[in-house]
């Protein structure tokens, strides 16, 4: 049985999924979800005049609708840059299609982000997009992705991360359902979103995501983004 999650959507206990109707919703959904998700956007595109200059390949893992390429796109629209987005759900890479019909430089790739074959690149971005992946495979890419930059090339890396410990876990969580209320979702909707996300959306602690940069061989890293329980890191190779 599927229950309402709010924005029209729909989704079952411990089975949520980006296919069905949430590409249609998808922008709208996140807008309202992700605390800054647009001003996140933004301050990706800024981040991006320093790594990405002509002839320059650029990732976005986890693209969805291709929103981000789109921003991206266009801030540098007079270089020669290629980009490349990344996406199982067909929905998605379908939608993302519609945007750049007219744009040779972008492709979009249909494929499970921990088995997609790598090129060379300047910037790879995930934005909150490596917390569905499983535990067991994100040691293995984020060394890929720092094994597939350019030397001065940045990862891009955004998430909801747990608290360090339990009193700051349950402020943060607490923080962000008065944050989800406020943004007219009711409290069936949060309920009903919560279950959808068990075994699906795992999040670790800030000091977790920054060893395993540490350990993929990143040196230089720097929190860039941060609104209680949701994190931006800009770590360059």
């Amino acid at each position: 049985m599927k229950d309402e999650v709010g924005d029209q959507l729909e989704a079952s206990n411990a089975a949520w999924s980006f296919g069905g109707k949430v590409p249609k919703n998808f922008q709208k959904h996140a807008k309202r979800s992700i605390p800054f998700y647009e001003e996140g956007h933004r301050l990706i595109a800024y981040i991006s005049d320093f790594f990405l200059n002509n002839g320059s390949l650029c990732y976005d893992i986890g693209t969805s609708t291709g929103e981000l390429i789109n921003i991206l796109d266009r801030r540098h629209s007079e270089k020669n840059i290629k980009y490349i987005g990344v996406d199982q759900e067909e929905k998605m890479i379908t939608e993302a299609k519609k945007r750049f019909k007219n744009h040779p430089n972008v492709e979009f790739i249909k494929n499970n982000i921990t088995e997609i074959e790598w090129q060379n690149a300047n910037l790879i971005i995930s934005y909150y997009t490596i917390q569905f992946c499983p535990l067991k495979d994100r040691e293995r890419l984020i060394k890929n992705i720092y094994n597939n930059l350019n030397k001065g090339g940045a990862f891009l890396f955004f998430e909801k991360v747990f608290a360090e410990d339990s009193k700051l876990e349950n402020i943060s969580q607490a923080v962000y359902t008065d944050y989800k209320l406020d943004e007219g979702y009711t409290a069936n909707d949060i309920v009903n979103k919560s279950r959808s996300l068990k075994g699906i959306l795992e999040p670790l602690t800030s000091s977790k995501n920054e060893l395993m940069l540490k350990k993929a061989g990143f040196e230089n890293i720097t929190n860039i983004f941060r609104w209680v329980n949701f994190e931006g890191i800009l770590a360059i190779k």
